[in-house]
């Protein structure tokens, strides 16, 4: 028996790695003698860079840049081989590089995520991914285009320094300055997302509040994208409310594609072609993926979904082994995953959850594959059964 594990992470608890290897160690305790295939993955948020480093043998480069409140930081990137590199905002611009209490986009910037795009071209590097999940920015990607050479001026022409609190201010964009370098470079953005820049699911009204806005916060950052956007739209004759993604990580996900024309390609889609995972599907009997939560947004872009389609087209079995289900969970299955289970085994918050995470996930997945065993006993019992005459 081969199988293949490739679960995200569990937020706060568990590392992509750890459920493989826990799960490694329950297969081996259930079936005996069983290969067993490890993938960390991720989506483009958080664990990206290291889901990418474990599977592909990437070398990791460090670098000097600035975080969400531009206090210096040293910072990890993923050199790929030849000039191919992976860039993790949440490594640099990300929501936990943030103390709770002084988390507020009016506040924060993206300019980080520039600088280490910088240093990338600095190095030789022209092809270049960014995931550009987890991040604690709302500043339309000011922050970063700034860090290349692009100039956000207000009515009197002063440069703005291109946080969150910003937007509403914006009245001219220079692109003149932009590092030459990005013309000779392709850029792909690993983005989970389809938001618009502005509106009701727009970066602000979407994604703000957990990143610290407050009810105030929110209109203010709301009504500097709607300016943002059309000046975005006077100057460039584009709507970035039409280009889909364009509000993802605070509105970084138009500055790359207006500005710098990156192409955008979902998170766990790409995570998964640069790991060579449908190679490492063949032969595989089973695939066990999963996260710490799944709801009906896991149809969209996340890692349960990606797993579980490329597995169907293979017509290899995927079941999902998760923290919690929520509302819509079960629209997974349309996506190629043949069975759920979650990791609590009686009444508990989810603080206690998260403090037994790993017991609770080794006990549930010496559950999932004895099940898995009983379903092959049977099976063979059929087919003896069938081959008497009975």
């Amino acid at each position: 028996m081969k199988l293949l594990f490739a679960s995200d992470s569990f937020k706060g608890s568990l590392t992509s790695r750890q459920t493989a290897e826990i799960l490694e160690k329950a297969a081996t305790e259930v079936f005996g003698s069983v290969e067993c295939i490890s993938l960390p993955v991720a989506d483009g948020g958080e664990g990206t860079l290291d889901a990418l480093l474990y599977a592909t043998h990437a070398k990791k480069i460090y670098v000097d840049a600035y975080d969400p409140l531009m206090r210096p930081i040293r910072v990890p990137f993923a050199d790929l081989g030849g000039n191919s590199a992976v860039i993790e905002m949440a490594q640099v611009s990300g929501l936990p590089l943030v103390p709770v209490g002084e988390r507020n986009p009016l506040h924060t910037t993206s300019y980080g995520t520039g600088e280490v795009l910088r240093h990338a071209l600095d190095m030789g590097f022209r092809d270049i991914t960014l995931a550009i999940g987890g991040s604690a920015t709302n500043d339309g990607g000011m922050g970063f285009a700034s860090a290349l050479g692009i100039k956000f001026m207000d009515d009197t022409g002063v440069v703005l320094d291109g946080k969150g609190e910003d937007l509403e201010k914006v009245s001219k964009i220079d692109l003149s300055g932009l590092d030459s370098r990005i013309k000779e470079t392709k850029l792909t953005v690993m983005c989970d997302v389809s938001n618009p820049l502005c509106g009701a699911e727009g970066a602000a009204y979407t994604y703000g509040a957990q990143k610290g806005a407050d009810t105030a916060a929110l209109e203010k950052l709301e009504k500097g994208m709607c300016n943002y956007r059309d000046v975005i739209k006077e100057i460039f004759s584009v709507d970035p409310d039409t280009i889909s993604g364009s509000g993802a990580a605070g509105g970084l996900g138009a500055a790359l594609a207006i500005f710098l024309g990156a192409g955008m390609k979902s998170g766990i889609e790409a995570v998964l072609d640069l790991a060579g995972f449908d190679g490492m599907l063949e032969g595989v009997d089973l695939v066990v993926t999963g996260e710490g939560r799944a709801d009906w947004q896991s149809c969209y872009g996340k890692v349960m979904h990606g797993v579980g389609r490329r597995a169907k087209a293979k017509d290899i079995p995927v079941v999902g082994l998760c923290g919690s289900l929520g509302e819509g969970a079960f629209q997974l299955m349309d996506q190629g995953i043949s069975s759920l289970m979650v990791t609590v085994d009686g009444p508990m918050g989810l603080s206690e959850a998260m403090e037994k995470a790993e017991d609770l996930y080794y006990k549930s997945a010496l559950r999932m594959f004895r099940f898995i065993r009983t379903g092959m006993e049977m099976g063979r019992r059929n087919t003896c059964s069938g081959q008497s005459g009975v």
